[in-house]
């Protein structure tokens, strides 16, 4: 399997934070989408964000913006679909994802998606702790893509109700300290998240 490309979901509403972009909040001396695309970008062929509204708020990245194509932010597998449609026109059979808001995840969660997926035979490959399933830290096949469009355009929102739907591998990761994919929804998650930064 070729290396994927890389799609960072930032299209919610983070609306426990009052609105507006979590992955432009400070953590240390950058955004947090500073250290997501740091530990991205060294897995992947390329690198997209997913966004919805004025893509000029993200221009400092240098990264694509993707908008969602389905309307009424219709939650991360709509993220998803912008990817995979991205990767389709780029020629690339996969993508990963990854939330903009989740700046301590794995290094190597690439390649232990990519051999979760051929170990276990499955199209679709999902990031685990032992606190469950993370959804939005995924691999995806291009090919899927038409699927996942009548999904959305059928109602389905839940991430999990499309990947159990096709079968979907899981990559373990272990919580060393703290869940890896811990994310920041709080003005209290990122105070934690500056206290783990100083620890790391």
């Amino acid at each position: 399997m070729t290396a994927p490309l890389g799609v960072i979901l930032a299209g919610g509403l983070a609306t426990r934070m009052g609105g507006g972009d979590k992955g432009l909040l400070i953590l240390g001396d950058r955004p947090i989408l500073g250290h997501v695309i740091d530990r991205l970008s060294p897995q992947v062929a390329d690198l997209a964000l997913n966004a919805n509204g004025n893509p000029d708020r993200f221009p400092s990245f240098g990264l694509p913006v993707l908008p969602d194509s389905i309307e009424g932010f219709a939650g991360p597998l709509a993220g998803v679909l912008a990817g995979l449609d991205w990767a389709a026109g780029k020629g690339a059979r996969h993508i990963v994802t990854a939330a903009a808001d989740t700046p301590f995840f794995p290094a190597d969660l690439v390649p232990r998606l990519m051999l979760a997926a051929e170990t276990q035979g499955k199209p679709i490959a999902l990031a685990r702790t032992d606190n469950g399933r993370h959804p939005t830290f995924g691999l995806w096949p291009v090919a899927l893509r038409d699927d996942l469009r009548q999904a959305l355009e059928s109602g389905v929102r839940k991430v999990v109700q499309w990947t159990d739907a096709h079968g979907s591998a899981m990559a373990h990761f272990p919580s060393i300290g703290f869940d890896p994919f811990f994310n920041v929804n709080t003005p209290e998650d990122l105070a934690e998240a500056e206290r783990l930064l100083g620890g790391a």
